[in-house]
């Protein structure tokens, strides 16, 4: 093997993970090109696939800093303080995230933050290839087959590594399953959704609150709202598939518009195209991808949701994808041995994506079926209120995932321990004034260690 190509690796996709991946390897010294099924989103405008609007935490901002890109994606952003919960009285509550404005997540729009991600890869020396659908590999002779899904003409390129950043359909991993068992299964939610919108108001500002996720919790269902930098909101209506109500049942503009003045009163005359967007906009599935295998020796390793795709109810699908491309240009740096890197990274990694999605499928229930629960907000203020007494001992586990970057499965593993402290810490009583205080701190001593600092 060459000199040159001891440092050549070839990624498939140039979504977000692809686009901040090709320019972490760049920084490091490799020769990066990158192959994209769809058109340059900056010459067409953005094409993809359906976008819940991101959420963009900690662990996100962590890569973007590392690839430069943090300040350019941030002038997209629009903070978002907490859950603003709508209860189907008509009041509202603000939930925070966290203690203050130190502790938020952001709002950014996919479409917007590609093409930024974009940009600066091309900048830092990354060779991207529009218009180049994965179609066949030859894993033997290192032959990577590209169709042109314009006019269907094909056209080959070598490699010695390829890089699956090519989302939850993932042509590589198909490509890799004829060679490697990857132990695949996918788990429907059960569940669909779809976008709506919320323009500006008729003065040109944000019509509600828009330092906030507004969720209208329905038991079964629920609403939510992200604010986009334009004075938009992007509303999602998620909906069981079987049942009443349901896809099943609301089926036209007109059902959506019957559950919404039964269900969701206070946003129906936000949304004055409810029915035509309900109409117009496909339906979108919610699974979760498990893999027990992620790479294919040295030759291919997957990351992002081409190797563990979630529901998107933590915020955490692009924020781990990105902690994924850190990781992996890490372990890429660690040894010339690419089987071993590709290992070690899987190592890595797998354990704290299956935490994660495991987070997020929780989260959907806590979302829209215990925000508005009285022994929730019960414990959740016991929980604020031990983050405070014994802040090296106990940390939402949401803080957690979301404001820190210890490993997803550590905050998996103490929230767990953290929750049952909650449940029978507050069992019996209705507020925190019954609770012993000299019980509840002994409780906390004894039963949590010191919490690890983050990576």
């Amino acid at each position: 093997m060459t000199k040159t190509n001891d440092r050549h690796i070839t990624l498939i996709g140039a979504g977000l993970a692809g686009a901040v991946l090709a320019t972490l390897l760049v920084q490091r010294g490799w020769r990066v090109d990158v192959y994209e099924k769809r058109g340059d989103p900056r010459v067409q405008g953005y094409g993809g696939g359906r976008s819940i609007n991101l959420a963009l935490a900690e662990r996100g901002r962590h890569a973007l800093r590392l690839a430069g890109a943090d300040d350019a994606v941030m002038k997209h952003a629009v903070m978002m303080r907490g859950r603003m919960v709508h209860f189907l009285d008509g009041r509202t509550d603000l939930q925070r995230y966290g203690r203050d404005d130190s502790e938020v997540i952001w709002s950014v729009h996919r479409g917007e933050l590609n093409v930024v991600l974009l940009d600066i890869a091309e900048r830092a020396g990354a060779r991207l290839h529009f218009d180049r659908g994965l179609s066949a590999v030859d894993f033997d002779a290192r032959i990577a087959t590209f169709t042109d899904p314009r006019d269907g003409s094909t056209h080959q390129a070598a490699f010695e590594s390829l890089v699956g950043a090519d989302g939850a359909g993932s042509a590589l991993r198909a490509a890799m399953t004829m060679h490697v068992e990857l132990g695949e299964r996918t788990e429907s939610l059960g569940h669909s959704y779809k976008e709506l919108e919320i323009p500006p108001a008729r003065d040109g500002s944000f019509s509600i609150e828009p330092n906030a996720l507004h969720i209208w919790p329905r038991g079964r269902y629920m609403c939510i709202a992200l604010p986009n930098d334009e004075r938009t909101f992007t509303v999602t209506l998620f909906l069981p598939n079987e049942g009443d109500p349901s896809f099943a049942t609301v089926r036209t503009g007109h059902d959506a518009r019957a559950l919404f003045e039964r269900d969701f009163a206070d946003a129906l005359p936000l949304i004055p195209q409810l029915e035509e967007d309900f109409e117009r906009n496909p339906a979108g599935i919610l699974a979760t991808l498990y893999l027990d295998r992620w790479h294919l020796d040295g030759r291919a390793v997957l990351l992002g949701d081409a190797a563990h795709a979630m529901v998107p109810f933590h915020g955490q699908g692009m924020n781990c994808a990105f902690e994924d491309c850190v990781a992996l240009a890490e372990h890429l740096d660690a040894t010339h041995d690419r089987a071993a890197a590709f290992a070690a990274f899987q190592a890595d990694r797998l354990p704290n994506a299956r935490a994660i999605q495991q987070m997020a499928l929780e989260n959907y229930l806590e979302m829209r079926d215990r925000v508005d629960d009285d022994d929730y907000l019960l414990q959740r203020a016991l929980e604020r209120e031990l983050a405070q007494r014994h802040p090296d001992r106990f940390m939402p586990r949401y803080a957690m995932v979301t404001f820190h970057r210890i490993p997803y499965a550590t905050a998996f593993e103490r929230g767990r321990q953290q929750r049952e402290l909650l449940v029978e810490l507050t069992r019996g009583h209705a507020s925190l004034d019954t609770l012993d205080w000299n019980v509840v701190d002994a409780a906390v001593r004894e039963r949590l260690s010191p919490l690890p600092v983050d990576a």
